[in-house]
This record gives structure tokens, C-alpha cells and sequence, in this order.
């Protein structure tokens, strides 16, 4: 059997998350909003068939909203994300060649369960994992990567199954012949554009194309795309590889005046970062931190500024980072500026295996980046933020708006769902 790939894709993710511990919501528009709830991030299928715009500011569709009784959901990026990580879970079951392309999307191969039809163990996979995570999903069946993503666009507007197979080269010719070229996966507006002006219109135009014209016109990257429409798979499943910088940042619900506020804002922010490059097992030989004012009140003194710290020894020790971001931001900061934001990033990332000695100093103290890894582990079983740094502040008046935020059902203990 030849490859297959299939491209399972939540449908409306966040909306389908607010359902799982909600069922009255079912059937009900619902849009959901970014940080500070300033715009509209995702739709569920009903919102979208009112004419809500995808990334539009909530306050230009307020009134629609208002009148359609549309559901509003602050984002909840737990809990969004604990789905998210079920569901991937659930997907590796079945096959461990698998890459996770986003949060809500995964690549699988499908040609290596002999004896088995594709399509009937898609329609399996995707009635199990409704079941096990309550997620609804999409599948789409084709020989390639690229194919796969077209599939499952076709995939996602089938009723019932919810499962397109794009194998058979008849339908594909059929379905290329109708798929616009700027709607093939990897083909960016510029590119657009440029086949546009050498007259290709259409996916089945490009797929006849002379690869090396389209190379010489695009790039080698264009070219693999005419291989992938033609059924050869030249992008195979790519392994999550770990991060080379983590940026921790968002913009404060309010604007901010106060040291002692920014500082609690950046040992979150901090905070959060040290527990990704821990759960990717890395360290960061340095970190930058930056803070700045809303640029578009221009009737506001503006002012943005950086600095950066490069350690002595990789760290992965919470505490020391969390001090030298206070540090840096002390020189930084100046009174008399409404900040907006301000973020840091852990920089030059190294597997924490790695141990290079220092000349002059002496190897920094283990314990303590042991006793991060325990916090870790605690607010794992416990709740986020079971245990966290003092530095980090209690009220937190600057924290994002999320008046709208359903409860975190999968990582708050005191937010479980009740039955009475």
C-alpha cells in the first residue's frame, strides 16, 4: 500500500471545548475573544453563518452579537490546552508516526495498518475520540501532506462521517480543478500573486505545471508542492522539535504606572516560561526582557526598552531567573510612562543534559533546580499555580480582562464541574 496520510483537524476547537462541560451550549452560536477580549479569535459554525468576521475587534460586532443572542467566551487557554493535549494523546494510541502540527491539528499515517480500509479506521478514529474527549473532529485521506490539508478542508464542510478520501486520482483532478491557488497549504499571498500573473488560477493548473518552472518562478519549496499535488510525497511527518527561545508575554488588562506592578507582571510571565523549557528539558544560557507603552494613544508619552542578562551557567532555576528579570527591568524602568505591556524570553536554548564547566566559577546548585522541577510537579497534580513565587503577587490588578472566562474544568480543583 502506498502512503496515506491523514490530517485530523478539531472542529472549532475552542467553541467545541465550551461544549464538553456544557452541553446547553450545543447548537447555540458562540464566538470566543482574544487577550483582554479585544477580538474575536473563533466561531462556532452558527456564529460564522451570522456574518461574525474572523479577527474582527469585538466592539464593531457587538451589536450583532447582542441582537443574535451570541454566546461570548473570554479565551481559556488551560483549558484549551488540556483538550488539546487529551485529544493528541488519544491520537498517539493509534499510531505511534504522528506529528502534532498545532493545537488543534495532527498529521497521521494510515497505510501501515495492512488489511484495514483507511476511510473505515478514520470514521473509527473519529468516533472514538468523540467519545473519549467529547471533540468533534475532521479527517482528511490523501497520499500526500499537501493533498491531506485539501481533504480535510473538504472534509470539514461534509455532513454525518466528517471524513473525505482524496486517494483516488479522479477525484483529485476533479476536486484541484476547483480548489483556488491560494488556498493550497504553503502557498503564501506573494506566491499567489506571481502565479496568478503567469496565468495559473487553480491547484489542477499548478499540479501541471513543469516543476522546474515553477522553481525557478518560486523556490525549491514551490516546486515540492507541484510533486505533492501529484500524489509523491516529498514532505514527510517532522518530529516536535524543542524550542530555541521562549517568549512569556501579554498585554496588562489596564495600563500600568507602578514598579512594583510591572515586576509582578514579569514574575509571571517569568514563571510560565521556566515551566515550558523545563517540560521541553532545556536550559537558557540568557534571558531579555522588555517593556513598552500603547503606541496608538498618541496622546500618551511613549517609551519601549529592552535589556539582556547572559548566565555564567545554563539555568533552568525559576528563583534566578525571576530575580535577574527584576533586575533588568529595574534599570529599564521609568516613572511617569502608562505601560502596556512588557515580556520576557528565555534565549540561546540548550537540552538540559548538557553540562560545559566553568573556568573561573564554580557549577551553580543543583537543588535548586531541583526544587523547580518539584513545583512543577505539584501544580501538575494540584492545580496551576498551586505553589507559586510571592514575587508573583496576589491581586494581580494588572492581569489581562477575562470577564467572560468559563471555568478551567481540567486544571482547577476549585473549578471542577459539580453535579447536583
Amino acid at each position: 500500500m502506498s502512503v496515506i496520510f491523514s490530517l485530523v483537524d478539531c472542529n472549532n476547537f475552542y467553541a467545541s471545548c465550551e461544549r464538553i462541560f456544557n452541553p446547553s451550549l450545543d447548537n447555540k452560536p458562540i464566538v470566543v475573544l482574544s487577550n483582554n477580549d479585544g477580538c474575536i479569535i473563533a466561531r462556532s459554525n452558527e456564529a460564522k453563518s451570522l456574518g461574525i468576521s474572523m479577527g474582527a475587534p469585538y466592539h464593531e460586532n457587538e451589536s450583532l452579537i447582542k441582537k443574535n443572542k451570541v454566546l461570548v467566551f473570554s479565551s481559556n487557554y488551560q483549558l484549551y490546552g488540556d483538550i488539546s493535549r487529551r485529544v493528541m494523546s488519544s491520537l498517539a494510541m493509534f499510531t505511534p508516526e504522528m506529528e502534532v502540527y498545532s493545537i488543534d491539528e495532527a498529521f497521521l499515517r494510515l497505510d501501515k495498518f495492512y488489511g484495514q480500509d483507511p476511510y473505515s479506521l478514520a470514521s473509527d478514529i473519529r468516533l472514538k475520540i468523540l467519545k473519549w474527549t467529547g471533540i468533534p473532529t475532521s479527517h482528511g485521506l490523501a497520499p500526500t501532506k499537501t493533498l491531506a490539508k485539501v481533504a480535510n478542508k473538504i472534509a470539514k464542510k461534509k455532513n454525518g462521517q466528517n471524513v473525505f478520501d482524496l486517494t483516488n486520482i479522479d477525484i483529485q483532478t476533479k476536486t484541484l480543478a476547483k480548489l483556488p491557488v491560494e488556498d493550497i497549504w504553503g502557498i503564501s499571498r506573494g506566491w499567489s500573486k506571481r502565479l496568478h500573473n503567469i496565468g495559473i488560477q487553480n491547484a489542477l493548473q499548478l499540479r501541471e505545471c513543469d516543476p522546474s518552472f515553477i522553481r525557478n518562478h518560486l523556490s525549491v519549496i514551490g516546486e515540492r508542492i507541484v510533486y505533492e499535488l501529484r500524489g509523491v510525497s516529498c514532505i514527510g511527518l517532522e518530529k516536535v522539535m524543542p524550542k530555541k527561545n521562549i517568549l512569556s508575554s501579554k498585554s496588562f488588562g489596564k495600563l500600568v504606572t507602578e514598579l512594583e506592578e510591572v515586576e509582578e507582571a514579569l514574575a509571571n510571565y517569568a514563571f510560565r516560561a521556566c515551566q515550558k523549557l523545563r517540560n521541553q528539558n532545556s536550559k537558557t544560557q540568557g534571558i531579555y526582557i522588555f517593556l513598552k507603552t500603547n503606541k496608538y494613544r498618541k496622546n500618551d508619552l511613549q517609551y519601549s526598552n529592552s535589556a539582556t542578562k547572559e548566565f555564567s551557567h545554563p539555568t533552568s532555576n525559576t528563583s534566578l531567573i525571576i530575580k535577574t528579570a527584576k533586575l533588568l527591568l529595574r534599570e529599564i524602568y521609568q516613572k511617569g510612562f502608562k505601560y502596556q505591556k512588557c515580556g520576557i524570553m528565555l534565549i540561546n536554548l540548550i537540552p538540559s543534559s548538557y553540562l560545559q564547566n566553568h573556568l573561573f566559577e564554580q557549577a551553580p546548585n543543583q537543588k535548586k533546580e531541583y526544587l523547580s522541577k518539584i513545583i512543577d510537579e505539584i501544580n501538575h497534580r494540584t492545580g496551576n499555580e498551586s505553589i507559586f513565587f510571592a514575587s508573583q503577587g496576589i491581586k494581580r490588578s494588572w492581569k489581562m480582562r477575562c470577564d467572560k472566562r468559563s471555568q478551567r474544568y481540567t486544571t482547577q480543583w476549585e473549578e471542577l464541574a459539580k453535579a447536583y
